[in-house]
């Protein structure tokens, strides 16, 4: 229970930090400002694998925790429950938001600028990077090292800098499906459901290929 209870805590903080600066950026006519979100979901991530990584490792998102069990680094049996706490985080989070900014149309949802297939393929792309960047700096159920977390929240900050006013650089199917749920706006979600799992997903045989040594 301790694990679950860390995976909502961390989704939890990861979704309201996050998702809550884009809404207050909005709310404040831009105070935040774009690099200001990004840079608050690259902290807010690595911050919970330092404070949550001992105990569950931290994934805070569906899509690292189903690559993590193709990878066989983590056991399938806990893949529900964590993805369970995972979105149970996400939508709490995104209640409590709109409670504190009830007139705040979307409460950060991830909306494509542009059409579906570019979205898609965008969050493809950086979620397949950051997974192969979390396989390659963390273990399946404990975060590794003193690093991992500075890696991997610099990778979110990154990719959400310059691909975030495009495709909302999700990367996360519970960091999509919180916000979308709560706010009513579900148009969109399919793209950020499965995109992010299979860029998640792809990563493995990748890693796989990368760290086996070649056949002489």
């Amino acid at each position: 229970m301790k694990k679950y209870l860390a995976e909502f805590l961390g989704t939890y903080a990861l979704v309201f930090a996050g998702t809550g600066a884009i809404i207050i950026d909005q709310e404040t006519h831009g105070s935040i400002t774009h690099m200001g979100v990004a840079i608050t979901f690259g902290l807010i991530v690595m911050s919970m694998i330092y404070a949550l990584g001992d105990i569950s490792g931290a994934h805070l998102n569906p899509a690292v925790s189903i690559a993590f069990a193709a990878a066989k680094k983590f056991p399938v049996k806990e893949l529900f429950p964590f993805i369970i706490s995972q979105l149970l985080g996400a939508i709490s989070a995104s209640s409590t938001l709109k409670y504190l900014f009830p007139a705040n149309q979307f409460l950060g949802a991830t909306i494509p600028a542009g059409n579906d297939s570019q979205s898609f393929i965008l969050e493809f792309i950086l979620t397949f990077f950051l997974m192969l960047v979390i396989i390659n700096v963390a273990k399946g159920s404990k975060e590794q090292g003193m690093f991992a977390g500075l890696a991997i929240g610099s990778v979110v900050a990154l990719e959400a800098m310059f691909a975030g006013p495009i495709c909302g650089a999700s990367m996360n199917p519970a960091r999509s499906l919180g916000p979308a749920v709560i706010s009513g706006h579900t148009e969109h979600l399919w793209i950020y459901l499965s995109a992010t799992i299979f860029g998640a997903i792809a990563a493995v045989p990748v890693w796989n290929l990368l760290k086996n040594p070649p056949i002489r």
